[in-house]
């Protein structure tokens, strides 16, 4: 539905040129929820800005539902309006002086087909209904909540019944638990109707919990792409691992291909081909996959540290752990009888340890 090959942007700016986009390729399927997830100024804001038709790249192309819409090397460049898109961004841009039925029938009332007034009205009571907020058509959108107006942004997107729904951090201005209530609701009405989207975020909780495939940018490129499962299970890089949830990381150095000195003494893990012998090497484990009990006085254990604070976080406790002088994340589900100060047995799984070359 979406393809981009070898999209290139840069910008002038006070100290001089900023390569925003390096050759970028993206595929997202019909129907797919992609996710473009990264620090701000990785790239992903120009990326969709480009598919919208708000930028012009300076090299590469793009192809919506098989139409070619920017190619500088054809000298093609098709009108964001001619583009068949839906778009919902950061601020709801919601109109104050209007209600919310001509708020999300504008549109339909100012776009570049016509349609009659039964039309407008059956099209608007169907949009409002996706977002459950047909009740409220009449309501003047400044009485509305942030969520509601959120939603009407939404469903205003829809109402022309788009091919392609763009969306530019559209959560980020709601406060945290609407903001988890309309990750559901927003994957839901997605769903729901089938529309392909492409959705920007920062939030790596928000890309994970949304996307059918999530892509991680970093520096103007795409470091990593695939479902929410492998990009955090399964980082491909350090920047990756660093970025997409909280991670342990440790130095050491490569002694085989299948064994890593460290400060936490010998580890045995996968070393990638193309770290030598001898090598540098970021060892990376999640918290959660940190194990420890309490330490028994008569017991032996390979691995002993001490408690060096405790979070409780309703769900789940945080705790920090010092080992040979290294601090380690702990996350242990529910609630733990160990305490700051204690001594604790760790057990860091060998299979769950992932090694990361260092950059020279």
């Amino acid at each position: 539905m979406i393809s981009i090959r070898a999209l290139r942007k840069s910008f002038r700016a006070q100290h001089g040129r900023v390569d925003a986009l390096r050759s970028i390729d993206l595929e997202v399927a019909e129907g797919e929820f992609c996710v473009l997830l990264g620090p701000s100024g990785c790239g992903k804001t120009t990326t969709l800005r480009c598919v919208a038709g708000l930028e012009r790249p300076d090299a590469g192309e793009i192809e919506i539902a098989g139409r070619l819409v920017n190619s500088p090397e054809r000298r093609v460049y098709m009108p964001t309006e001619r583009r068949e898109l839906g778009m919902v961004f950061q601020s709801y841009a919601i109109w104050p002086h209007m209600s919310v039925f001509q708020n999300v029938a504008f549109p339909l009332t100012q776009g570049r087909t016509r349609y009659s007034k039964s039309d407008i009205a059956e099209r608007v009571e169907k949009a409002l209904k996706r977002v459950q907020l047909d009740s409220l058509g009449e309501r003047p959108a400044t009485d509305l909540s942030g969520g509601q107006q959120q939603r009407v942004a939404m469903a205003r997107a829809m109402v022309t019944e788009p091919k392609i729904l763009l969306m530019d951090e559209p959560l980020s201005n709601l406060d945290a638990r609407l903001r988890e209530q309309m990750r559901v609701e927003l994957r839901k009405i997605t769903k729901s109707i089938g529309v392909t989207t492409l959705y920007v975020t920062h939030d790596q909780a928000e890309a994970l919990s949304l996307g059918d495939r999530v892509c991680v940018m970093n520096a103007g490129e795409i470091l990593q792409i695939g479902p929410p499962h492998d990009v955090y299970q399964k980082p491909a890089s350090l920047f990756v691992a660093q970025f997409v949830g909280e991670m342990n990381f440790v130095d050491g150095t490569a002694r085989a291909k299948d064994l890593v000195d460290s400060p936490l003494g010998a580890i045995a893990a996968a070393v990638p081909d193309s770290v030598k012998p001898g090598a540098a090497v970021t060892l990376a484990i999640r918290p959660e996959h940190v194990q420890i009990a309490a330490a028994s006085s008569g017991g032996v254990a390979d691995t002993i540290g001490k408690v060096t604070s405790k979070n409780y976080l309703g769900d789940a406790a945080l705790l920090e752990v010092e080992v040979n002088g290294v601090m380690l994340l702990a996350k242990i589900a529910g609630d733990t009888k160990l305490c700051v100060g204690q001594q604790a047995i760790v057990d860091l799984p060998a299979q769950r340890w992932q090694v990361f070359g260092q950059a020279r």
